[in-house]
């Protein structure tokens, strides 16, 4: 059932009443069915959301189902609240650096956390709109506010406040999301913690923070706590942070981390909680060192569970694991009716892969081949992804080892960007672009960008990479000056550069020689 508005989102203020009324409003009245829909998609997150108003502005008869809030993990706990509270720290973190470039700040000048967080709040309220109920209904989808379950391979049964719904369908999607996971760290669900669908609540700074995972939660998080003023501890059973990442690329985060504040304890082992009056206390070998802290309150970033439980798939015949849905290249599931879509099934756990994966559901479901313009895949993405700490980290493609793994023969070129004039102007020094190029042509296989807006730049080799563009490519195309993207152009040229070989110079040299006569 449905959970009262006052306890949907905390705190109760007038952004988050704002915020609910639009994606949860509590007089919403579900809608009766008329007949069988095109197609039933549960979960309005993005990947719901995109599939949904799509087919319905193509003239589908679409139903949308959601149990909590629309706009999923992306507006109400995941990319909106984290950009609002990071960009808040850096502009904190840019006063204290203000003497660097000349500009004197006077003492005594303060942060009000209180004021971020509603900052966060009223912004995402802002949001939320284009998200809401009221919009979907005006765009033509029958949205639906309850509990989805299977009836059987063509049913589906929502439990609204105002009793149940039976929905028929031609086809459905499973949009249902991902939640927070939690490691089983003995003592830790006594003594309790906080997770990227619990941290937005906050009001207050905690002044010890202990964070458990250094991924791209774990880390932009730290960071941004760090430097508001907490004393932060990040807790991570590998080597380093961001152990998916390119190595140099997670140093060099690693190391701004380092100077923002951040207590990295990698390698941990060991690791215990246990609640006591003066706070958490966290235990945790690292590196032969044992560390034995309290804590006021604990972050958990180490991944994210799909979300397949209460749904009856069984009944709809429709399988998963503990990974999520099983879905083919074409995003379709057991049930060859029934498609999945966003972080349900897949392992790109991205707003923006979402939104890529809807629409390739879309063209699977609404126009199967050979009616339509021919099967749309996963195989056919191009995803770029980006971790935004400062720097920030983005990649597309391939890493050189999974490349080479692959049996491609690549050749790797980085230029880094202390080299570049912009960002020794802006004094953001730390970082490269690093760019993967098949041996034998320019093919460019992936590219990683360390960089304060590697996220903005690694565009760049994603339309190349997508165009079938090789390094020439981007090597003859004008960058403006001075830009840090200019970064990109300068590691093709290394490529190119060592493509020019003694041989060539040998010959153009007597070419030259002889037309001096």
């Amino acid at each position: 059932m449905s959970q009262p508005e006052e306890t949907l989102v905390l705190p109760n203020d007038e952004h988050n009443r704002t915020l609910v009324a639009n994606v949860h409003p509590r007089d919403w009245i579900n809608p009766q069915p008329d007949g069988r829909y095109n197609i039933v998609v549960i979960g309005a997150g993005t990947a719901g959301l995109v599939t949904a108003v799509i087919a319905a502005g193509l003239g589908a008869k679409v139903a949308l189902i959601e149990r909590h809030l629309m706009g999923g993990d992306c507006l109400n706990v995941g990319c909106v609240p984290s950009k609002g509270i990071i960009r808040a720290a850096r502009a904190w973190a840019d006063l204290k650096q203000a003497d660097e470039f000349g500009v004197h700040i006077p003492p005594g000048i303060k942060y009000d956390f209180g004021a971020v967080m509603a900052r966060m709040r009223k912004l995402r309220a802002r949001i939320s709109h284009t998200d809401s109920a009221h919009r979907y209904k005006s765009l033509g989808v029958d949205v639906y506010i309850g509990d989805a379950t299977f009836v059987d391979r063509g049913t589906i049964r929502v439990e609204g406040p105002a009793g149940h719904r039976s929905l028929k369908f031609a086809k459905a999607a499973i949009c249902t999301g991902a939640r927070a996971a939690a490691p089983p760290t003995p003592g830790l669900q006594e003594a309790g913690y906080l997770t990227n669908e619990t941290v937005f609540s906050l009001t207050e700074l905690p002044p010890r923070l202990g964070v458990i995972g250094a991924g791209p939660i774990g880390c932009e998080l730290a960071q941004a706590f760090a430097r508001f003023g907490s004393r932060v501890y990040l807790v991570e059973a590998m080597h380093g942070i961001m152990p998916n990442e390119d190595r140099d690329a997670a140093a060099i985060v690693e190391q701004a981390m380092k100077q923002d504040g951040v207590t990295l304890l990698c390698c941990g082992k060991e690791l215990k909680v246990q609640k006591t009056e003066a706070g958490k206390r966290l235990t945790v070998d690292s590196h032969g060192q044992h560390y034995d802290l309290t804590v006021d309150e604990i972050l958990v970033g180490v991944g994210r569970t799909p979300n397949t439980q209460g749904l009856e798939l069984e009944v709809a015949g429709v399988e998963y694991d503990k990974t999520g849905v099983k879905v083919n290249a074409r995003l379709q599931t057991s049930n060859p009716h029934i498609f999945a879509a966003g972080d349900v099934c897949s392992k790109y756990k991205f707003t923006h892969a979402a939104d890529a994966m809807a629409q390739i559901v879309i063209q699977n479901a609404l126009f199967p081949h050979p009616f339509g313009l021919g099967y749309a895949s996963m195989d056919q993405l191009i995803m770029p992804w980006c971790t935004f700490t400062e720097p920030e980290v983005a990649h597309v493609g391939l890493y050189e080892a999974e490349a080479k793994a692959k049996g491609l023969d690549v050749e790797t070129y980085t230029y880094k960007l202390d080299e570049v004039d912009r960002a020794i102007l802006d004094g953001e020094e730390e970082g490269f672009a690093r760019v993967h190029i098949q041996k034998g042509n320019d093919k460019i296989l992936g590219a990683t960008i360390v960089a304060a807006r590697a996220g903005e730049m690694i565009g760049e080799f994603s339309v190349a990479m997508k165009a079938g563009a090789g390094a020439n490519t981007i090597a003859a195309t004008i960058h403006p000056y001075p830009t840090q993207a200019e970064v990109n152009k300068k590691a093709v040229n290394l490529w190119r550069k060592a493509h020019f070989t003694p041989r060539t110079k040998h010959i153009l040299t007597k070419l030259f020689a002889w037309m001096r006569r």
